[in-house]
């Protein structure tokens, strides 16, 4: 299965400040966190929260963010 771009995850655009992706990152942890998802949703849910974390530490690191945009996933 192919990695969707981690903008996409974050529902933020390429040229998104760091305080846009913190924001909209922390609007989604708080979302899809599992102690806040009990019973049949729990597993989607604590997919789409390690999906954001991951995007999150790349983003927010300034030299995986370059590598990022620069060479995608592979970077």
């Amino acid at each position: 299965m192919a990695k969707r771009d981690f903008y996409e995850i974050l529902g933020v655009p390429k040229n998104a400040s760091d305080e846009d992706i913190k924001k909209s990152y922390r609007k989604m942890a708080m979302k899809y966190h599992p102690d806040r998802n009990q019973g049949d949703s729990a597993k989607v849910a604590e997919e789409k929260f390690k999906e954001a974390k991951e995007a999150y530490e790349m983003l927010s690191d300034p030299n995986r963010h370059a590598a990022n945009d620069q060479f995608g996933h592979a970077g």
